[in-house]
């Protein structure tokens, strides 16, 4: 897939012509006659639209939303050096934009109306990212502004949700309800609850339910609110208390329930015996039981239903199962026609980083990566590092960034001389050792490249040690995932959600390294990611019918799903790509 390509926009699923972003930004790019033959009130506009720019720059604001839409289309020339075609520079500050053009509101994804202010990252994502080649379906566009609608209508502070809380702390069951809800309990790692949350909003669109979450783990501090005109944070004074140590064996568990017989199903979905409770917690974490795992079966999402509240404790990208389940089937490929882009829309959708996280990324952006000619993501993460060897993890890096061109070699003879435009690749490595950048670093210090290219590297953070929870460390990760889905291309470790959320959001395959606990290289040392989308590591193989576990090979099923390259987990897939 070439990341570089420009996609023409895609239109609004209320019109076949003009999509929210064209219409919101209808500023012509046609060249303009001289100024000579202009009338003075044109030669007037023309002269102040010109001086924008510079009072924007001397007023110390960040652009708006309204002013890109007039600067006109501005393509990247020479890097990511940025000129609008009217014959200004549009820069934020010092910073060369490297793509703006009309597509601010992503293809339709977002919706205009947010205050920019308060999330600077929403409108202004197209200062850094390239335009995506992955058109988002009519139907989802549809599909999202309903979900919005919808969490405007019966999120927190609305009549309709008092109703709800109050038929919850009555412990019964009401069907009838014209609100239901999903909500998302907080758990794991970074790049683990992203994907949950991307799982769930999933569910949410294909079962008509609010997405809430609750706030644990400061996730206020990392994300903007992603619907207009309400929030999505679970409110303080939510009635079940314990939420936050809600586990698998918890009586409302619903896997826990049908083991114990508390609850059960007939094909028709009816219950066996007493009421439905107004709420079953869902575990679906990677440890889940076999009842758990029922929840992927078409007769319990039935039942499921009929239950107003659920609440999801997950570390799992189960987006691939969704698809396994019939009654969301054809739904889904209405919504996502190319199957593995279903993180690429919605991870764009959902998460736009708080000011304090674009600060970050926007920093190290201009000082490291905005004017190379090309570059590099390495991203490096070791599960067992006491049994995993520096300098084995090192050379598997290396070797496959060598023998797939990723990066160049180094000239061991006499010295290469860069003439004064030779390229230059700005390596980005994410790690929480500094060992690595630093042998990278001195690698291309100490030795000139054979190609005469000119070699940076640079790493943001390195922490020694995850700490989830932590803001600051938390706000760091969440920049580094940032800026690996800006770069060009992407070497990754296997089985990272750090990594899988980057390529998802940048929308490309990546180079996957796997590290053997051995001292002995695997082979192939790498091997290209057979999509962006997302890997589930702990699907559930099982027989809903027969209500076991089963055999059958979930990869093999449908020609869009595939065992992942670092797992045997399930992953979604393009059948035209493989």
């Amino acid at each position: 897939m070439d990341s570089r390509r420009i996609r023409k926009q895609q239109p609004s699923p209320v019109s076949n012509h003009d999509s929210e972003s064209e219409a919101l930004c209808r500023a012509e790019s046609e060249e303009k006659p001289s100024l000579v033959f202009q009338r003075p009130a044109v030669i007037l506009a023309t002269f102040i639209l010109m001086l924008l720019p510079f009072i924007i720059v001397l007023s110390n604001r960040s652009p708006s939303l309204e002013f890109f839409c007039k600067a006109g289309r501005v393509e990247g020339t020479g890097g990511f050096e940025a000129k609008a075609k009217q014959g200004s520079n549009i820069t934020e500050g010092n910073f060369p934009r490297k793509n703006i053009t009309k597509d601010i509101l992503l293809g339709g994804l977002l919706v205009p109306g947010f205050d920019e202010g308060s999330c600077l990252s929403r409108y202004q994502s197209v200062l850094y990212r390239k335009e995506s080649p992955h058109l988002p379906s009519p139907h989802l566009l549809e599909r999202l502004r309903k979900q919005e609608a919808l969490q405007k209508k019966c999120g927190p502070d609305t009549e309709l949700y008092r109703r709800a809380i109050e038929q919850l702390k009555s412990g019964n069951s009401a069907e009838n309800l014209e609100c239901n809800y999903v909500v998302v309990l907080s758990y794991s790692g970074l790049g683990n609850r992203m994907l949950t949350l991307t799982s769930a909003f999933l569910y949410a669109l294909l079962t008509n339910r609010v997405l809430l979450i609750d706030r644990g783990a400061h996730i206020s501090q990392l994300f903007c609110e992603p619907f207009p005109n309400t929030t999505w944070f679970l409110p303080s004074d939510f009635p079940i208390d314990h939420v936050s140590s809600m586990y698998k064996d918890d009586p409302r568990s619903y896997g826990k329930m049908l083991k114990d017989k508390v609850i059960g199903h007939e094909v028709n979905g009816a219950t066996n015996g007493s009421q439905l409770p107004p709420y079953v917690y869902l575990h679906l974490s990677h440890d889940y039981g076999d009842f758990d795992k029922l929840f992927y079966c078409e007769d319990d999402q039935r039942l499921l239903q009929k239950v107003p509240w659920l609440l999801l404790r997950s570390n799992q990208y189960f987006v691939p199962t969704l698809f396994l389940i019939p009654e969301y089937e054809q739904e889904l490929s209405r919504l996502f026609p190319k199957k593995d882009t279903v993180f690429h829309h919605l991870g764009r959708y959902l998460f736009h980083p708080t000011n304090p996280v674009w600060g970050l990324i926007g920093r190290s952006y201009r000082a490291y990566l905005a004017k190379a000619d090309e570059t590099v993501g390495i991203q490096i993460r070791i599960f067992d590092k006491k049994n995993t060897l520096f300098q084995h993890v090192l050379d598997q890096i290396l070797t496959c960034s060598l023998e797939e061109k990723v990066l160049p070699n180094i000239s061991l003879q006499e010295p290469v001389a860069s003439s004064a435009d030779a390229k230059s690749k700005v390596v980005l490595v994410t790690s929480l050792d500094s060992a690595y950048f630093e042998r990278i670093r001195n690698m291309y210090w100490e030795h000139p490249t054979a190609t005469g290219e000119i070699i940076g590297v640079y790493q943001p953070s390195h922490e020694g040690f995850e700490q989830t929870g932590k803001d600051m460390h938390e706000m760091k990760a969440w920049a580094e995932i940032y800026l690996l889905s800006l770069t060009d291309t992407l070497v990754s470790s296997s089985w990272s959600t750090f990594g899988y959320v980057a390529r998802g959001l940048g929308g490309f395959k990546p180079w996957i390294v796997a590290f053997k606990t051995s001292n002995q290289m695997a082979n192939p040392r790498c091997r290209r990611a057979m999509s962006m989308d997302p890997c589930f590591h702990f699907p559930p193989f099982l027989d809903c019918k027969a209500r076991a576990r089963s055999s059958v090979d979930q990869g093999a099923l449908f020609p869009y799903l595939r065992h992942c390259e670092d797992s045997g987990g399930l992953k979604l897939v393009d059948p035209a790509e493989q």
